[in-house]
């Protein structure tokens, strides 16, 4: 992940406007009544630029972008540089009287601003003035999906989870762009995360179509997440490529689990599903495989179904946060096919397990249909956006 560090937030004193005072149009510095200044009379139209930076001083609050003005000239160039050397980018009005930094002040920075300026009479000049911003009393961190170089099922979301609260999410979303190669369409939309954390996910309206490439710029080095959340201090990236069209289709009430590639069966397996009539019923919906797991414990206790079971279970990929998988299990053999009979899990022989497993990647959705569950995958319990309509998601964008 890049992080890059930008900024803003400067101002103008005394002593930034006094070396600019200083310049004259031959470079000469001497005093009144010298020969030098006898022989240079700048006109009217020909005196220094009034340069002012805003804000100013040590320690100033972050989150606010650089403003430059000129009065008596124009601004020909405007540099912005953090005491990592990274330039802070801005426009300049048309009449080259005022700029204004594209980000805003980094907490706990030290900025460098350079102004260079021509007078009415034609006269280059140029000052710097350097400010700091005032270090984040907490910082927001965050844990992002999916990995950058990665290649990624057509249902795969973006999804940022946040450390702490995040209040100002309009202010937040507005520093976020996904770039793709085809201009998918899509949408940010805010979930509370099974963790109980804020969350924010961008899907495509539809399924991602194969081969396309994906970009997150997350521009958050100095936004302020709102009260309790504190600042961010970094910028995030990711990349990644989509990759084939593989969808599982998942019959509770026929028993079993199809696999689709570009629109052709590749094989059916017969599974067992989650024991009808209680909490062991399996969730229906869309699910989105979010890891590969291989071989893990599985310990009934860490979701809520007592002592059922805790063992090793092998070929294990994770569709939800509450604990739903599809994986190897041998101990139900003579149900799969025929048979919903498993603690809620997607259960298939060894063979087959280690077959599918070799298949799928994270981000192939599982369409799961069956009379006997116990609801829809709720958007935040995984990645289980795919189970609102388009319209639904995105009034979950803060920026609706």
């Amino acid at each position: 992940m890049a992080g890059v560090r930008a900024a803003v937030v400067a101002a103008a004193t005394a002593a930034l406007l006094a070396p600019l005072a200083a310049c004259s149009s031959g470079g000469s510095s001497g005093a009144p009544g010298t020969e030098a200044d006898s022989k240079v009379s700048p006109g009217a139209d020909d005196r220094p630029v009034k340069v002012t930076v805003t804000p100013t001083g040590e320690r100033v609050p972050a989150g606010e972008p650089v403003r430059v003005t000129a009065a008596g000239g124009r601004l020909t160039s405007v540099t912005v540089t953090d005491a990592e050397g990274h330039n802070l980018a801005g426009k300049a009005a048309a009449d080259g009287r005022s700029w204004v930094s594209d980000r805003k002040a980094a907490p706990g920075a030290r900025y460098t601003v350079t102004a260079a300026t021509r007078t009415e009479g034609g006269t280059a000049e140029s000052t710097r003035a350097a400010f700091t911003t005032a270090p984040a009393d907490k910082v927001n961190k965050v844990d992002w999906r999916p990995g950058s170089a990665s290649t990624v099922g057509i249902a795969q979301p973006v999804s940022l989870v946040f450390d702490n609260p995040v209040k100002n999410r309009a202010e937040v979303e507005k520093q976020l762009r996904i770039t793709t190669s085809n201009n998918t369409e899509g949408s940010w939309g805010w979930l509370t995360d099974w963790s109980g954390r804020d969350r924010v996910d961008w899907r495509p309206k539809a399924y991602w179509k194969p081969g396309t490439k994906v970009t997150l710029n997350a521009d958050l080095n100095g936004t302020d997440s709102g009260a309790a959340g504190g600042w961010f201090v970094r910028d995030y990236t990711t990349s990644f490529t989509i990759g084939a069209r593989q969808i599982a289709e998942v019959d509770l009430d026929r028993h079993r689990l199809t696999l689709v590639r570009d629109g052709r069966t590749v094989r059916r397996i017969p599974v067992s599903g989650g024991t009808p009539g209680g909490d062991k019923r399996s969730w229906r919906g869309t699910a989105v495989l979010m890891a590969k797991e291989g071989t893990i414990n599985m310990n009934s206790e860490t979701v809520g179904l007592g002592d059922a079971y805790d063992k090793m279970v092998e070929h294990s990929m994770r569709l939800t946060w509450s604990g739903m998988y599809a994986h190897a299990a041998p101990w139900n053999t003579r149900y799969f096919g025929n048979s919903n009979q498993s603690s809620g899990c997607i259960g298939m022989s060894d063979a087959n397990a280690a077959w599918f497993y070799g298949q799928v990647r994270p981000g192939d959705p599982f369409e799961i249909t069956g009379k006997d569950t116990k609801g829809v995958v709720a958007p935040g319990n995984g990645f289980g956006a795919w189970n609102l309509s388009w319209s639904e998601w995105q009034q979950k964008s803060a920026l609706r």
